[in-house]
């Protein structure tokens, strides 16, 4: 799916919703749980899915995660207890940058 700056995209199988923030001009497949995620405006109604991932570390609310590379990165914005990944490789927290010595 091509994603674009600004989109929340949202799970279909618990709350896990992200806002992305960073994207390429490439195509990526957001997951939760194993299911593909989709914009809020197509958001499923019912939470009912076939599950192909078993709960683990889902995402916490107002953290940023990225790839590897840093060419993804999605903040969250509703927390859940399934991981996200792009094209099946987990997205993983982003470290927070050290602010500059006032001296």
């Amino acid at each position: 799916m091509k994603l674009r700056v600004g989109q929340t995209m949202c799970s279909a199988v618990d709350g896990t919703a992200v806002i992305v923030i960073r994207c390429p001009d490439q195509d990526f497949t957001l997951t939760c749980g194993g299911r593909e995620m989709s914009p809020q405006a197509n958001a499923p109604t019912s939470r009912e899915a076939a599950l192909t991932a078993a709960p683990g570390d889902g995402l916490l609310i107002g953290k940023r995660y990225a790839t590897e590379d840093g060419v993804l990165e999605v903040l969250c914005v509703r927390p859940g207890e399934y991981p996200v990944e792009a094209d099946g490789t987990a997205l993983a927290p982003k470290a927070a940058r050290p602010l500059p010595a006032s001296d």
